[in-house]
């Protein structure tokens, strides 16, 4: 055979640029892997520290207005360009216009630890989320990446920080795939998002960060009156996803209505707060809560426990202070979990553990991702009924959530198709305009 055909056949052939591809973005994604796993180990030892130094030292909590002042500061004077966090990220990657500073990481780091330390109720998502966007859009301009490239670096930036922070890789991966556009998956990305999920959880825990275990200790039959029971418990975990959603957003706007100086809201806020944990007299609400999760899978919680707990972080989030939803979200979810076993006939645990991943799965639009997180977490014995609460709290949480910049790809049903390619936050006007007509 000749030679030169040989040649031209060999070239020819699609897998060699695929394995130049898969070269090229490992390489990229080993090094994302390092500098995000590296940086979430610090941020989850720091808040570890923050939050045993708080419950140690209870009288800090009522400097929290103090605490509140110094972030809003800092972002007013240094973070103008960033205050839109991970809406930021959703943002730059359907509409990419500049790099994202790098001010954003250490801006959200010293915001968040500094929100767990004076007593505020928030998550860790959203920072090691931002965190990881800021650091991988480094590469956008080291690399001078194009423009398809960039939104490729800016997944594997989101799914490394979400991978690392929960040490769930596979939910980190598929995280950052579908939080870009509701309905949508973006598979072109698939193995970027992977790899930097999975070089950033391994050295998140190369450099001594642990991650809180869960467990579901009882499984349902699965039978169709217990799938029955599992659809039902799905519609209210999407209820209250949507209910968290609106109250974050009404908080904040409320908080920008009506107090034009942003320092001064997180201020005002931290009053509230502070006040209030002093009248209840328990600091269950406030922090990451991780405790209290751990203990909805065993014992009873109060009934109160998840609204509680919705008021606090939706009105710290909206007065301004740094963090993210999501851990919140899963004591959220855990805790109503945990008072369904009044009217629902399933293990304790595991309406615990699918109310844990189904409210965030409503209040992200990412039931995909929560389904696999469900399943890493706590074992694919519940797996169905994971999914299954996953889906309906997606589909009953509406075309509602946490990040307003989100677009919507895919209606959740067809009643909605003229809101097609709209944001998230303009839903309310598309609605009045469409009863207009």
């Amino acid at each position: 055979m000749n030679t030169d055909k040989i040649k031209d056949y060999f070239f020819s052939l699609e897998q060699i640029p695929t394995f130049l591809y898969l070269i090229k973005w490992l390489f990229i994604c080993a090094v994302i892997g390092v500098l995000v796993g590296g940086a979430s180990a610090f941020f989850l030892w720091s808040l570890e520290w923050a939050t045993q130094w708080r419950e140690a030292h209870l009288w800090i909590i009522a400097l929290l207005p103090v605490g509140g002042f110094i972030i809003g500061l800092s972002y007013y004077l240094y973070g103008d360009s960033v205050v839109k966090g991970n809406n930021l990220l959703l943002e730059e990657f359907h509409s990419p216009k500049k790099i994202i500073p790098f001010r954003m990481a250490p801006l959200v780091l010293f915001g968040t630890v500094a929100t767990h330390f004076f007593g505020g109720s928030a998550g860790r998502e959203g920072t090691a989320v931002q965190i990881g966007g800021a650091i991988a859009d480094r590469f956008t301009k080291w690399l001078k990446l194009s423009d398809r490239d960039r939104r490729i670096v800016l997944i594997v930036g989101i799914s490394a920080g979400f991978a690392s922070v929960f040490g769930t890789p596979l939910a980190g991966g598929i995280f950052a795939l579908e939080v870009l556009i509701l309905g949508r998956i973006r598979l072109d990305a698939i193995i970027p998002s992977f790899m930097g999920a999975v070089f950033a959880n391994y050295f998140c825990e190369f450099f001594g960060a642990s991650h809180t275990h869960y467990h579901i200790t009882s499984v349902a039959e699965m039978n169709p009156i217990n799938l029955l029971w599992a659809l039902l418990a799905g519609i209210i975990f999407g209820l209250v996803a949507m209910l968290f959603s609106k109250a974050t957003h009404f908080w904040s706007d409320f908080f920008k209505k009506y107090i034009s100086y942003p320092p001064l809201r997180p201020f005002l806020g931290g009053i509230v707060i502070a006040l209030a944990v002093y009248l209840i007299g328990t600091t269950k609400y406030i922090g990451l809560g991780v405790p209290t999760i751990v203990d909805a899978f065993n014992n009873n919680q109060n009934s109160y426990d998840f609204l509680l707990k919705l008021l606090f972080t939706s009105f710290t989030l909206g007065a301004g202070f740094k963090g993210g939803e999501v851990t919140p979200l899963f004591y959220i979810g855990a805790t109503l979990g945990n008072v369904l076993i009044w009217f629902i006939p399933l293990p304790m645990s595991m309406l615990a553990g699918m109310g844990f991943v189904a409210v965030f799965a409503g209040a992200t639009n990412t039931p995909i991702a929560c389904t696999i997180m469900g399943i890493e977490l706590f074992g694919i014995e519940a797996g169905v009924f994971i999914a299954l609460a996953c889906g309906t709290a997606y589909l009953f949480s509406g075309h509602s959530g946490v990040y307003s910049s989100q677009i919507i790809g895919s209606p959740k049903n067809t009643s909605y198709d003229k809101e097609k390619g709209f944001h998230l936050s303009e839903i309310t006007r598309i609605r009045s305009q469409k009863k207009k007509e």
